[in-house]
């Protein structure tokens, strides 16, 4: 049980520790961590639970890190994924945060910045890409890709409205 609380503090502190960006970013992190390294998740069940994730609020590392723990080791298990998880950015930010107050209207940090921000808009485009190839097997899950995205970018539509009318979507034509 020991081993297997330290092995999820250890992986989620990676995750923790290597994400840059948010949210979409990381799931390449956490699917090596949770999948390849550890097998403590299925590729198949991995994608079900990235689904099951993103229609609860909060971040998505902290519902997989408490989904993975509790899995793995129980209540403890979540508490010490979601410990490893947060411990490098909850010390990062302390730092950061009193480092760019002081810098803050430097040119170069600004311009830092700004390559960071279209990097993670690379990163997640490759998931989305990732993700739609290794799941879209017929033709009605790219109609669906297609209109969640025209929803979200010429509707407006909030994306917790878009994940609700695909559910009901899904369970009508699947």
């Amino acid at each position: 049980m020991i081993e297997s609380l330290v092995n999820l503090f250890w992986a989620f502190i990676k995750v923790g520790s290597f994400s840059f960006g948010g949210a979409y970013s990381l799931i390449p992190l956490i699917e090596k961590e949770v999948v390849k390294n550890h097998q403590w998740l299925s590729h198949d069940e991995f994608l079900r639970v990235l689904g099951m994730v993103e229609i609860f609020p909060g971040a998505i590392s902290i519902k997989f890190a408490t989904f993975t723990g509790y899995k793995t080791a129980g209540i403890l298990g979540a508490i010490a994924a979601n410990l490893g998880n947060i411990f490098t950015p909850a010390i990062l930010i302390l730092f950061s945060s009193y480092i760019y107050s002081m810098y803050e209207k430097n040119l170069y940090v600004n311009k830092a910045f700004t390559g960071i921000k279209y990097a993670v808009v690379g990163m997640i485009a490759a998931i989305m890409y990732q993700y739609a190839v290794k799941n879209g097997n017929h033709w009605q899950e790219f109609v669906l890709l297609a209109i969640g995205v025209a929803l979200i970018i010429f509707f407006k539509l909030h994306p917790a409205y878009v994940v609700l009318i695909a559910a009901i979507v899904g369970i009508i034509i699947y």
